[in-house]
């Protein structure tokens, strides 16, 4: 148990798999309540329950990030099931790596969708409770991708991830210059062991990617950081924490 994490209630989007599902069972261990969107409801399902077993807390529902109706009813999910929000974790993603000239005009817009629209999506839900409560944290996950572009292949996931960055520092600034009571963080991982990096369809560079990902960290690395952002008092915010693989020079 934590004493800065137990008792708080954090949401999760994207939390059927990797990153998502690795903080929602490690911020449920240290005695948080945990409150997991995604699409697929089946995982979700088993995810919540397994925590439950092990006498954590854990409430669900379908959510695709990209429907803000359904980021809303997470966030309503929440408070009807614990009565607020004190975290919420910006964390679907789409990695879809292609260079620029396969044209892969879907993929772009999908993960525009997700990556960009996603975490806006997500602030506009919740940002209305953190303010009438005077207090909250956004943790967004961003990318060492949202640092340095991650060329070739990686252009159009870079620009979601530096705009996840400056969104991210931006709703910072905002809200320290209008009473400093409610904190963001952004996680910039590197290569982490996760289904993000299946994402790619384009052959060549689902190969290049693969081979890249052999030095991946465990997506529990990335939930230990997040839970140190968290467990700071409140009046300690982390705004940023770049972690990577240590054999990792990009």
């Amino acid at each position: 148990m934590s004493l800065h994490i137990a008792g708080k209630v954090v949401v999760i989007t994207g939390a059927s798999s990797g990153l998502g599902e690795a903080t929602a069972r490690h911020l449920a261990a240290l005695g948080a309540s945990v409150v997991l969107g995604a699409r697929r409801m089946d995982l979700l399902t088993t995810i919540a329950e397994e925590i439950t077993a092990a006498g954590g807390q854990a409430a669900i529902a379908q959510t695709d990030v990209t429907v803000p109706a359904d980021v809303k009813n997470l966030i309503d999910t929440a408070l009807a099931v614990f009565g607020k929000v004190d975290v919420l974790i910006n964390n679907a993603g789409l990695m879809a790596i292609a260079p620029m000239s396969a044209l892969q005009v879907d993929e772009w817009n999908n993960m525009i969708d997700i990556n960009i629209k996603g975490v806006l999506n997500g602030i506009a839900a919740v940002l209305p409770h953190f303010q009438a409560q005077n207090s909250g944290h956004f943790i967004n996950i961003s990318s060492v991708a949202g640092q340095k572009v991650f060329s070739p292949g990686g252009t159009v996931y870079s620009g979601t991830k530096f705009a996840v960055s400056a969104i991210s520092e931006g709703l910072r600034h905002e809200l320290a210059a209008s009473g400093g009571t409610i904190r963001t963080t952004t996680i910039l991982p590197g290569a982490v062991d996760t289904p993000l990096s299946e994402g790619s369809s384009h052959a060549e560079s689902a190969k290049a990617v693969k081979e890249f990902y052999e030095i991946a960290i465990p997506a529990d690395a990335v939930a230990r950081a997040i839970a140190y952002a968290i467990e700071q008092p409140d009046d300690v915010s982390i705004n940023e924490i770049v972690l990577r693989p240590t054999a990792q020079a990009f």
